[in-house]
This record gives C-alpha cells, structure tokens and sequence, in this order.
C-alpha cells in the first residue's frame, strides 16, 4: 500500500519546541501570535540609561503585587513589595549612605582621602562602604556579632575594615559598636561618623525619594504603608511625605520586633522586653533621633518565627528574593491589611536581600535548629530507626571538664592534649557557658596569625554550639548532628540566695554542663553489641 504523502508545512517558523509563528504575522500592539495561542513580545522596555558609576543605580526600586499573599491571607485589599533589594548594594541602606555622603561632600566635611566610620546592623555599613570604594575614601565599620557573616564578606570585598562587638552590650555599653566607632573617631585624624541615628540626610534620602517613587507607582493611592522602623529613617521619611500628600487616608504602620523598644505605647514593648532576638536590622534599646514615632498611626510587635517563616514564604511563592526584615514587615502587613477594602493600597517596604542571609534563614537546618517549623516550608526531620526514641541519658557521656575564659590557647592545648579531648566548654565567672573551644579553631586561628599561643581562649571560641537535656530524644540530637559535629548536654540547676528561701523570688535557674556528645559517640551507641541485629547481641 502506497504511503499518504505529508502535506507540506505551511511558511512559518518553528521553534525547537514545535511553537510556530506565521511569517510576518504581527498584531497592532507588537505582540507576534503563536499557532498554539501564546504570545512573545517583540520588544522590550527600554534599559535605564548608561551610568557613569554603579551609585547611579539606587533608587527607583520596583513595586511589586503580591497577589498569592493575597489569596491565602483573604485580602480583598491589593498587596504590594516596595522591593529595596534591588538598589546596588542590596538593600535600602543604599539611599541613605549614597545621601550622607553626599550631603556630608557638599557641606565640606568630607574630604577626599578622608575615613568613614559607621556603627551598623550591616546594610548601612555595606552602603557606605560601597560609596567609600567608588570615591576613594577609606571605611570602618563596627558590626555586632549577631550579624551574618555574608555582610561582613561584602564589606570586606568593599575594602572596609572591620570591628565586631558583642551582640548583648547596650548601645551606651563601652564595649558597644556605638561606643567603639566614637572612640575610633577620636584616635582617627580625619574620620568622620556620618551617623545614620541623628543624620537628617537619612529620614530626607526617603522623604526626597522612595516616598516620592511610591506616590508615582501607585498613581498617588496609598492606603496603607507598612514598614519596619531600625533607626527610623525609612518609616519617618516616608511617612511624613505620605501624611503631607495623603493625610489622614494613609494608614502608617510601624513593625517592632520582640525585645526592641522603639513602639508606642511603651507596654506593647514589656514581651520580652531587651532580650535578644533573631532577626536583623529592625528594633532598638534606644530611640534614635530620627525616628519621628508621631507620625506612626499604628505600632505592632513581630515575631521572630512569623518573620522568617514569612521570608521563606515570599521567596517561595513570589519570587521575591528577601531577607529577614522583610518577612517581619509583611507578616504583620498581612494581618493590618484585613482591615482593607477591595480596591484599597497597602505597601510594605523590603529592605534587604536574601544574600545577606545565606546560611542562616535561607538553611532549612538552621531554620529547624531556631525552632521556626511550621511543617509546609519547614519539615523537622523525623528518624524512625529502632533508637530514635531512645534518650541522650542511654548514651555513655563523659565526665565533664570545663575551662575559664582566662585561660590561654597555650594552657588548653595542653589540656586537650592531657586529657585525650579535641573540644573543651568555657565558661565564665558566672558558670554559664560562652562557648567552646576547639582544636580546629584553634589551629585555624593560631595559622593564621589570628591569635597568640599567650591570647585567651576567648580569642578562639567557636559559638555556635548546640544544647541538649538528658531527656531529649536520639533522633531529635541526630537532627542536630546533620549540621554540627558535637553538642553539649546541660542540666537545668535552680539556685537559691538567702531571702528566697523564706519565701523570696530571688532564685534563679541556669545551666550546667553534664558532658559533650559528638557524632562518634552516637554511631556507637547504634552500631554497638546492644543494638538490634548486632551479631554480638544475644
């Protein structure tokens, strides 16, 4: 039987992908109709002009609909992301590092050659150092310890020097990042703190600007403004510029996290009250000079949990490449934003980009270490073997051998030696643990020229380490052990002073180092004569 002849293809194009166009075939609006009913565009939106530096390319920050968020939270309102991850350097610290700096030029207090220094959460540290490096000045910055450690890589790639202080000093502490950046003023010829906390270029860089960009993009409809308040520049200037053009129609909501001070009223600060907290760059145990709490209508307290949980949110189901700040703006926009009708604005500033957050909430272990699941995004890892439910109380702990903060890397060396261990707990004058110190971190600090076999052990503790109780289960220490080598098993011990026990309240609870479990010793315990199938078990 004869074959059918194929009927000859019609004059197109064909992609790879079997789409066809039709030869010359094009729709008044430039749009080219495929066969299949798609579409492409034959043009695209012109490019921003050539820049003479990369300092030309803050600001004007795209606004983007958040239409999933919508969906799932039962908005009827409209949802959109001011997304400040997009200026140069990451984030919206950029604006007003660009504007200090300039302004600070302008006025002849700058000069070149001259040093910057800045006390920062980091994202104004790197704004600064990115104008430092494309102007020629020199930059130091003092960062807190809690800071993530890609924002110290960036400033270190922008050639700032960096000073790390300790994350639970108080702003007016000696040892605080504020306190060491005036005294490195004070030794430092020609340095300058351009003091984002008092500097009137910081609320003006939004006032000038994003707020401005903002009326533009939502055709001057803003029926909400939501954003976090750090040293307040970003909600106090762009606020004050809504409130002039909008008044009373604009509702401008502040985000505090739990532990910072800066709401009003002052009782909505008493959860948690100066503690520390996870997420970064937000919340204060001082009101900055900036921050202009009268022109905040709404103040509300975020959670560390809903923040992150929400930036992972925003990544997954929008795209948005965010950082932590970001989720604690937009888990409480979502809840204020309830309060909105249908054809209603609501705007929530995101400051920063997930670059900055790399190995921290972007990490579904370090997620799960902090405790933030919440069983969609974030899945706690369950072990099902015959000794996940047995207890770190069944594994054969060592006694335990702790050091003090003074003694020096020489002195533990010799000690880890002694006694056969590579890990040893420090701990303070207090008996509370500060963190541990390793053979690896030493060698790594001593190679490296770091420390001297003469500094203290506190030149060389590795913090991040991991606490478990007697009664916690195999399978919960294993989860810890997918991404730490060891962890420290701790007792609870309630200490009593001479008036409480009459009655008084004056007891306290703190804990005590029973021993360090590592990975060997749980392979051990699994792998050992008492485990089910061994050929040893009788």
């Amino acid at each position: 039987m004869a074959k059918a002849k194929r009927a000859a293809p019609s004059p197109s194009t064909t992609s790879a992908k079997g789409w066809k166009r039709t030869k010359g075939e094009k729709s008044s609006d430039g749009w080219v109709k495929l066969s299949k009913g798609r579409t492409t565009s034959t043009s695209v939106k012109a490019p921003p002009g050539p820049m003479n530096t990369v300092l030309e390319h803050i600001g004007n920050t795209p606004l983007v609909r958040c239409m999933k968020l919508e969906k799932e939270y039962g908005l009827d309102c409209e949802l959109w992301a001011k997304c400040e991850f997009y200026n140069a350097g990451g984030s919206i610290k950029d604006r007003i590092g660009r504007r200090m700096v300039e302004d600070a030029e302008a006025s002849g207090r700058l000069k070149p050659g001259d040093t910057i220094i800045e006390p920062t959460s980091g994202n104004t540290g790197i704004g600064l150092a990115l104008c430092a490096a494309i102007k020629g000045y020199k930059c130091i910055i003092c960062l807190p310890e809690k800071m993530s450690n890609e924002k110290v890589y960036v400033l270190q790639a922008l050639g700032a020097q960096i000073y790390r202080t300790p994350t639970e000093a108080a702003w007016d502490a000696p040892d605080s990042h504020i306190s060491l950046a005036k005294r490195l003023n004070a030794e430092i010829p020609n340095s300058h703190i351009l003091d984002q906390y008092a500097n009137p270029g910081n609320p003006l860089a939004h006032y000038d600007g994003t707020a401005e960009e903002i009326l533009d993009q939502t055709g001057g409809q803003v029926d909400m403004f939501v954003a976090g308040a750090g040293t307040g520049g970003t909600i106090s200037g762009t606020g004050k510029k809504l409130k002039e053009r909008l008044g009373d129609s604009c509702t401008v909501v502040g985000v505090d996290p739990k532990g910072s001070i800066l709401a009003v009223p002052d009782c909505l600060n008493d959860e948690n009250r100066l503690e520390g907290y996870t997420v970064e760059g937000i919340g204060y145990d001082f009101i900055p000079d900036v921050l202009d709490r009268e022109l905040i209508d709404v103040w509300t307290k975020s959670d560390d949990a809903a923040s992150m949980l929400m930036m992972r949110k925003m990544i997954r189901t929008e795209g948005l490449l965010c950082g932590g700040s970001c989720g604690a703006a937009m888990s409480e926009a979502v809840k204020h934003a309830k309060s909105l009708k249908a054809g209603q604005k609501c705007v929530v500033i995101l400051p920063d980009s997930v670059r900055n957050y790399m190995t921290k909430a972007l990490s579904d272990n370090w997620m799960i270490d902090q405790g933030f699941i919440d069983n969609d995004l974030i899945q706690k890892k369950e072990f099902t073997g015959w000794w996940a439910t047995k207890k770190v109380s069944d594994l054969e702990i060592k006694t335990p051998l702790t050091i003090t903060e003074d003694v020096t890397v020489r002195g533990a060396v010799d000690l880890l030696k002694n006694e056969g261990f590579d890990m040893v707990p420090v701990v303070n004058n207090k008996g509370d643990v500060v963190g541990v110190v390793t053979e690896g971190n030493m060698t790594a600090r001593l190679l490296s020229g770091r420390c001297t076999p003469d500094s203290q052990v506190t030149e060389c503790l590795y913090k991040s380490f991991h606490k478990v109780k007697l009664g916690e289960s195999l399978g919960a220490l294993a989860g810890i052990f997918d991404h730490e080598p060891f962890a420290l098993v701790c007792t609870d011990q309630r200490l009593f002073s001479a008036d409480s026990v009459g009655g008084g309240k004056n007891c306290k609870t703190r804990s005590v180092v029973s021993g360090i479990v590592s990975r060997i010793d749980l392979l051990e315990f699994i792998s050992g004569a008492d485990s089910p199938g061994s050929p040893m078990k009788k």
